[in-house]
Parts: C-alpha cells; sequence; structure tokens
C-alpha cells in the first residue's frame, strides 16, 4: 500500500510564488485593459429628439458654446448635440448645452461621426485609429465596438448605410453593428495580402453610397491618378469586388489635390485641379469631371476657380450641395449637373423648415433650395471668429454653428 502524500515546504512555497505570479499577471492586464482607462456616464432617462421646426427664426442669439474639436463637422444624434475633444465624446442638451451623457477614454479621438442616432467614436492606440466605439445617441449607452489595424489618421464619413473610415494607405467600411463588409489598400495579414488588386498605392480620397465605393489612388506603376470603384459588401470582406478601375487622363489627373466628392446611384463625382496643358503653353482649368458607375468619363463642369482645401459636399435631400471655399454649389442629386450657385458663402449649409440655412457674412441666408433664391438674412454675431470655415446643423428649433474647434447654439 502507497504512502498517503504529504505537503513539504517546498510544495508551499512553489504554490505560493504560483499565486503571486497569476495575481501579478492579472493586475497587469486589468491597468494594462481598456475598460481601465474608460469613463461611461449615460443619460438617467433617454433623451427624445425635439419638435421639427415650424419655421425659420426672425432672429438668433447664443444659447450656449463647447469645445469640440474633433468632429468635423456640427454633429445631432437622437436628442442631443454631439461634441468631442480630446478623448472625450458628451452628448449635449440642445437648448442648455449641459451633458446628457459623456464616453471618455484616456487615448486621443482620430475622429466622431453620427448617424441612424448612433454616435461613431474612433480612437487611437499603437495600432493606429484601430478602437471604435459605438454608442446611442439619446443615452450614450455602449452598443458594440471593433478593433482592427488601421491608419495614424483617418477621415469618418456616412452614407446612409454604411461608414467609412479611410487613411493614407488603408480603408474600412462598416455596417450599422461596426462588422466590417470590406478592407481595402494595405492589409496587415499577410495571408490576405494577395487578395488586394494592388500594392503600394495611396489612398488620396474616398467616398460611398449604399451600392458604390470610389476611391481616387496613386499606384507606384500608374503615370496618374487611378479611379476605382467597389462593391461596398463583397462576397468576402478581405476580397474587394471591382466594378471598374481606371487611370485618369487630362489636366489635374495627376494631382495629389484630386478629390472625389460624391457618389450616386449612377454618377461619381471627382474634382480635379487646375493644371499645365500638355507642352506647358496653357492652362486646364479646375473642373468637376462626372464618371458613370464603373468610373467611365461622362462629362467635365468648369469651375471659374479652384477648389480650396476646406471644400466640403453636403447631401441634404435629394440634391448635393458643393461649399467651393466661398461658393455653394447646388447639384442635381443624380447627374450632379450644376443648378445654381451662390456667391459669398462660409461653410456648408443645413435644412430648417423647407429652407436652406447658409452661413454667409454677417449672419445666415434663408435659401429656397430649389432655385437658390434668398428669403430672409437672419443676423448673427460671430465676434472672435477667425475666418474658418463654418459648419451649420439645426436640432428642433436650435441652429448650430461650427467655428473652427468650438461649437455654437443659436436659439
Amino acid at each position: 500500500m502507497l504512502a498517503p502524500e504529504r505537503r513539504t515546504r517546498a510544495d508551499i512555497i512553489f504554490a505560493v510564488a504560483i499565486a503571486v505570479v497569476v495575481s501579478m499577471t492579472a493586475l497587469v492586464v486589468w491597468a494594462r485593459g481598456d475598460a481601465t482607462g474608460t469613463e461611461s456616464v449615460t443619460a438617467s432617462t433617454p433623451v427624445t429628439a425635439p419638435p421639427t421646426a415650424e419655421g425659420v427664426p426672425a432672429s438668433l442669439r447664443e444659447l450656449w458654446h463647447a469645445e469640440d474639436g474633433a468632429s468635423k463637422r456640427a454633429l445631432v444624434s437622437a436628442g442631443v448635440v454631439v461634441t468631442a475633444q480630446d478623448g472625450t465624446v458628451s452628448g449635449r442638451d440642445p437648448r442648455t448645452g449641459e451633458q446628457v451623457w459623456h464616453y471618455r477614454r484616456d487615448m486621443p479621438l482620430c475622429g466622431v461621426e453620427s448617424q441612424f442616432s448612433m454616435v461613431l467614436a474612433v480612437y487611437r492606440d499603437e495600432r493606429g485609429c484601430s478602437q471604435t466605439t459605438l454608442l446611442a445617441g439619446d443615452s450614450g449607452a455602449r452598443r458594440t465596438a471593433r478593433s482592427s489595424y488601421m491608419d495614424a489618421t483617418v477621415r469618418l464619413s456616412v452614407d446612409g448605410t454604411y461608414a467609412l473610415a479611410q487613411g493614407p494607405r488603408r480603408l474600412e467600411m462598416w455596417r450599422s453593428d461596426l462588422v466590417r463588409t470590406i478592407e481595402y489598400g494595405f492589409v496587415d495579414a499577410q495571408v490576405n495580402a494577395k487578395t488586394q488588386p494592388r500594392k503600394g498605392c495611396d489612398l488620396l480620397s474616398s467616398a460611398s453610397n449604399p451600392s458604390r465605393l470610389a476611391v481616387l489612388e496613386r499606384c507606384p506603376d500608374d503615370p496618374a491618378d487611378r479611379l476605382t470603384v467597389l462593391n461596398p459588401v463583397p462576397k468576402d470582406n478581405t476580397v474587394p469586388e471591382e466594378y471598374g478601375s481606371h487611370v485618369l487622363s487630362g489636366g489635374g489627373a495627376d494631382s495629389r489635390d484630386a478629390r472625389v466628392l460624391a457618389v450616386s446611384d449612377t454618377r461619381i463625382l471627382v474634382y480635379l485641379p487646375e493644371a499645365s496643358a500638355q507642352g506647358g503653353s496653357e492652362t486646364v482649368p479646375a473642373r468637376l469631371a462626372v464618371y458613370d458607375a464603373n468610373g467611365n468619363p461622362l462629362v467635365n463642369h468648369r469651375l471659374l476657380a479652384p477648389l480650396t482645401a476646406t471644400a466640403e459636399v453636403t447631401k441634404l435631400g435629394s440634391t448635393y450641395f458643393l461649399f467651393t471655399g466661398e461658393t455653394l454649389l447646388a447639384l442635381n442629386g443624380s447627374t450632379f449637373d450644376p443648378l445654381w450657385n451662390l456667391g459669398e458663402v462660409l461653410g456648408t449649409p443645413a435644412m430648417m423648415a423647407g429652407s436652406l440655412l447658409v452661413p454667409v457674412t454677417g449672419g445666415i441666408a434663408a435659401i429656397d433650395p430649389a432655385t437658390g433664391t434668398a428669403s430672409a438674412n437672419i443676423p448673427v454675431d460671430r465676434a472672435g471668429h477667425d475666418g474658418s470655415p463654418l459648419a451649420l446643423a439645426v436640432i428642433g428649433g436650435v441652429v448650430l454653428e461650427k467655428r473652427g474647434s468650438t461649437i455654437h447654439a443659436l436659439g
């Protein structure tokens, strides 16, 4: 019969050592984990959206203002105004500016967007702008999150169905639940590297709609920029499906200032800058180039002046509005044909009670969106404004005006 096993002093010391190592490992994991550097304060009760304004106000005064340096445009979601500064995203009461909820991480924000009454917040860690969180606009509650390799900077945009995050070497599109539908460009997983149609390309710009993703890129073996049109939802998110890919030709086709501006169901709008004609004796003016849904050229619209670096396109209803840097150009939502233009404009517009609100010197103009005719001019005091482009948004009866890194609520 075997003698019963007995604990020795060495056994006890060894067991204690294992327990210490496990405890220290757990402590390190906790200290370095995402949850440790995160603070989430949700609304006590979900916020309801205010009623739609019945008319354009005759006057406006500032109700409040707040720092908003991480977002490109004035954002609203559900019943709140969304502001983002440093690592904090906040939902604010439209009339008072008080925080209804906030979400904070000890990471820098790469960008913030809103869609479907949700707020998309992208943070930067050691893998680039890889940490993405989806928050409910009415409460700030965390709905889902994703993490993947991304560039150190990304440009966020939404198209009514998908969200697009594009960096200089790589882009991804996400569904409303943050599931990735496509990756394009540089791939960190070597097993997927051969699935990409080209390597080493710089992604200059991109835009999307639910049926098309257009990417303007510059590839090592190409003499000019390349326009590639992709399926936003291929069968395999790691294998892009191309509808067409063409190297551009003509003046401005080799410029890194060229941009994809907008994508409709049947057309793609690209900005081609002013350039010298072949031989250098003449200059080809800046133009808006329209391509079909497969990237084939259709028509060019000459611009009176080049777009500035701050030019932006806003889709409101069925019409696209291009802020050139000093002019607002209305474009047909299907063909991108110019409809009308308005000069001496300071930024991007918003819709309120059927009128197009446009920031102009000294105030906000109320414009007929069909004709471009002004019906009213609402004075706005912008004392201290540095001259940077303005971006408008509307929530209920409150007009939001983003000036640089500050959001101003007017009512």
